[in-house]
């Protein structure tokens, strides 16, 4: 089956308000925004894919993206490209309008096995 699913995970130093921010933030983002409002995307929380080496520091819940319909995979790099993007520019702006260092951020595709 091909990737639908994408997963941002914050990885260092986050909280679940920055989880909440990152999420308001990526549906805020044009391109995602008019999918999501066309229902060919769905973005949510869900309890945190813990890598069983990673330190167990950090926001319990993931960002997931999931692409919606037939053309899901032909969307699927253009909207993998975006959320990378926003989450580059929400780091920078939370660098610019709190004190410390954004959370380390994962953005990846995940296999969809539902």
């Amino acid at each position: 089956m091909a990737n639908n699913t994408i997963r941002v995970r914050m990885v260092r130093g986050a909280n679940d308000a920055d989880v909440a921010a990152l999420k308001a933030w990526l549906e805020r983002e044009h391109r995602l925004e008019v999918l999501r409002n066309g229902g060919r995307l769905e973005i949510r929380e869900q309890p945190s894919v813990q890598d069983p080496d990673s330190s167990p520091m950090g926001a319990a819940m993931d960002i997931v993206l999931v692409l919606v319909g037939a053309a899901a995979t032909k969307l699927f790099d253009e909207v993998y490209e975006q959320v990378k993007s926003g989450v580059r520019a929400w780091r920078e702006n939370r660098r610019a309008v709190e004190r410390g260092e954004p959370p380390e951020v994962e953005v990846a595709p995940e296999n969809d096995g539902r």
